[in-house]
């Protein structure tokens, strides 16, 4: 783009030297043809004001183009910060969406939790029910195989009353 700005500033500073010059040449009036009629004018400087006018109208016309590029980046970067809102909105959304979800899972996956528990701890409560009744199971045939002996024992005179223990009471 400098290159082109550049070359275009050398033509028109060239144009300007050359005219400067000679202007002499340039502003000698001579015949000139109209096609329908002939004058006498400055045939350089009228090719001159032509080639500055040309200028004029081409820079008028780079400067609207510009303006015309510029409105359209503006309303462009409007209508991109409008998509990226709603871009922002629908992640946002999904976002939430997501942590509904993940939270309902976790409410589900929960409750399954306290269910399970609840499965647990009813097998350990009739595992302990279970366990107490044997105890006491134990107990009463430890219990009835005593009051057996003891019972064996007085039917029998024989006598001392340490027999019935066993001898070796080593533990």
């Amino acid at each position: 783009m400098k290159s082109r700005i550049a070359l275009l500033v050398l033509i028109i500073v060239l144009i300007g030297v050359l005219g400067f010059f000679n202007f002499p040449y340039l502003a000698q009036t001579v015949p000139m043809s109209l096609g329908i009629t002939t004058i006498d004018a400055p045939l350089g400087l009228i090719l001159l004001a032509l080639t500055a006018l040309m200028a004029v109208v081409f820079v008028a016309y780079v400067i609207a183009m510009q303006g015309a590029w510029l409105l359209e980046a503006r309303a462009h970067a409007k209508e991109m910060a409008a998509q990226r809102e709603l871009a922002d909105k629908a992640e946002a959304s999904r976002f939430t969406e997501l942590r509904i979800a993940i939270e309902n899972l976790h409410r589900e996956e929960e409750r399954k939790l306290l269910e399970r528990l609840d499965v647990l701890e009813s097998h350990l409560q009739a595992r302990a029910q279970e366990s107490d009744n044997s105890t006491a199971a134990y107990v009463g045939q430890l219990e009835q195989q005593l009051r057996a002996r003891s019972h064996a024992a007085s039917a029998v005179p024989s006598g001392d009353p340490l027999d019935v223990m066993p001898r070796n009471t080593q533990f």
